[in-house]
């Protein structure tokens, strides 16, 4: 079957054990592993292929910030040896080709129903079954859905008076044209400065006449370090796959790097810079877990700052421009430090020019460019990397209803409110996967979605060995892990920046810091430990 040509099933079924939605890392992962457990299981979705955000985010430099080896699946040994990565840090091609291989590879695409967004579903409260409905007419009920939508699936669009009357190409960075944009002689302007466009501006400006970048807000990042990968660094790291994954189920992020035993305030100058350096080297976002308190002190924090911001003024020719591009509102790390390829170094080219939204925001988009409170830029093109409604907005689009009528979004409208980010009180049998009150996204994605649906298929398979129906988080039980997760953040200084982990970027969000920060290990040992307890914390519904 080509891989590319997913085939769609004639029918889907009036009634499964298992509705998932969303066929990225983790609802891929959620049908293989509840069918290899002799479930029946359902899943729609959205897009008109696998891969989830890797199927939609095509935008140029789009870059896993994971190394390959360790951002892949670890279910079958056969797989991990099989399959070769062509560099350290994978792109998006090369990731989505992956996704492919793997569904084929194990048949996936049979229960798969692509071009197919979910809309409704509604909890029957006497027999505990899910009604699923789609925007296509499809009516299926469920024993048990998982939601597999994603924490970063939901595009952000902003609101920029005259936006809808420009007259040239408008392209966001997580809905980018399958065929590509050539941006040849072009005058472009690139909205945001977050990962992606911190990735998509380089790529940009090798082909556009002029590019003007619009900045507000400046972040963090740190050069990938990307490398191809010869065939003695695979054979290595196939070999020691075992305890590379040991490692990183074991770590704070999923990923098998230890920080240096020590606070970065207790070694000496040379020691510090050495750790720094190496970390450097490593690449990518791990720079933000050199040493165990970078995100706990402001002291610890400023001597991993002053390194970055040594290294990144160097490679900027005009102090000026390296002044704007150094961030001064937040601790490093307490956004998620992007990965780059000579980001920094784009704006030593003569054909880029950056603006500051901070000293002049944007007032209007008009048909043929930009308005500034003290400019006017004429574009050809417009690039919104304007990032997500990030953790809870691609949930929030559906209309889920569950106990006494509630819906999910009532449910949530402070905040979103989970036991170990997997059970809702009031919403029995459904599960969220990698999401708002677990790691989610400071975690390695793919190991954090099979940690999930492991721990939801045991305890499905624990209801059907006690004649049970359903699993339900109990009120008490939601509420003191939200306060767990509040105390734990508030413990760092994560909270102290305007994050998308708290729903800042998207106006008139509630503003909870919603991931767990204690770490992806410390995470997966309380599941485990709630499991092991007969599910503590819920309610064990019998027939």
């Amino acid at each position: 079957m080509n891989a590319t040509t997913p085939s769609i099933p004639a029918n889907v079924p009036a009634k499964v054990d298992v509705v998932v939605v969303g066929a990225g890392f983790a609802g891929l992962y959620a049908l293989h592993k509840l069918r290899s457990e002799g479930l029946t299981v359902q899943v729609f979705e959205a897009g008109d292929g696998v891969g989830g955000v890797w199927y939609w985010n095509r935008y140029p430099g789009a870059r896993c910030d994971v190394e390959s080896v360790d951002y892949s699946y670890s279910f079958d040994e056969a797989l991990q040896q099989d399959w070769d990565w062509s560099e350290k840090y994978a792109t998006q091609p090369e990731i989505l080709r992956y996704v492919n291989h793997v569904a084929d590879r194990f048949d996936l695409r049979r229960n798969i129903k692509f071009g197919t967004r979910v809309t409704d579903m509604a909890l029957d409260e006497e027999t505990l079954r899910w009604e699923v409905q789609t925007e296509s007419g499809d009516v299926v009920s469920a024993r048990f859905c998982i939601l597999a939508v994603g924490p970063l699936s939901n595009a952000n669009f902003p609101a920029i008076e005259g936006l809808d009357s420009f007259d040239g190409g408008v392209y966001h960075t997580a809905h980018w044209p399958h065929e590509g944009v050539d941006f040849t002689g072009r005058r472009v302007g690139v909205i945001g400065t977050g990962s992606s466009g911190i990735q998509t501006i380089p790529r940009i400006a090798e082909q556009a006449a002029q590019l003007h970048v619009f900045q507000r807000t400046a972040n963090y990042s740190v050069p990938a370090g990307n490398v191809p990968l010869d065939d003695e660094t695979r054979e290595a790291q196939k070999a020691n796959y075992t305890e590379r994954r040991r490692l990183s189920m074991a770590s704070g992020g999923g990923s098998p790097h230890e920080a240096h035993p020590k606070s970065a305030l207790d070694v000496s100058e040379e020691e510090r810079r050495a750790a720094y350096e190496k970390r450097w080297e490593l690449g990518g976002v791990l720079f933000s877990k050199a040493f165990p308190d970078q995100l706990l002190t402001v002291d610890a924090n400023d001597t991993a700052r002053v390194f970055w911001e040594e290294k990144v003024r160097a490679v900027i020719d005009d102090p000026e421009v390296a002044e704007l591009l150094v961030p001064k509102d937040h601790p490093i790390g307490a956004k998620r430090i992007c990965t780059d390829d000579r980001y920094f170094q784009t704006y030593n080219r003569d054909n880029v020019h950056l603006v500051n939204l901070r000293a002049a925001p944007i007032e209007r988009i008009e048909a043929g460019g930009v308005h500034t409170a003290d400019a006017y830029y004429e574009i050809d093109d417009l690039v919104l990397a304007t990032g997500f409604d990030a953790m809870t907005g691609s949930v929030e689009k559906l209309r889920i209803v569950g106990r006494g009528g509630e819906t999910l979004n009532e449910a949530w409208a402070e905040g979103p409110k989970t036991y170990l980010g997997l059970g809702i009180a009031g919403f029995p049998n459904l599960f969220n996967l990698t999401g708002p009150g677990s790691p989610s996204v400071l975690a390695n994605m793919v190991l954090h979605s099979e940690l999930h649906v492991n721990w939801v298929a045991d305890a499905i398979g624990y209801l059907d060995a006690h004649g049970a129906v359903a699993l339900e988080a109990r009120p008490e039980a939601v509420a003191d892990w939200v306060k767990e997760c509040s105390e734990r953040a508030a413990a760092t200084l994560m909270p102290t920046a305007n994050s998308w982990y708290l729903g800042a970027n998207i106006p008139g969000k509630p503003r909870v810091f919603m991931p767990f920060v204690g770490g992806f290990g410390v995470y997966g040992r309380i599941i485990a430990e709630v499991a092991a307890a007969g599910y503590k914390g819920f309610d064990v519904i019998e027939e």
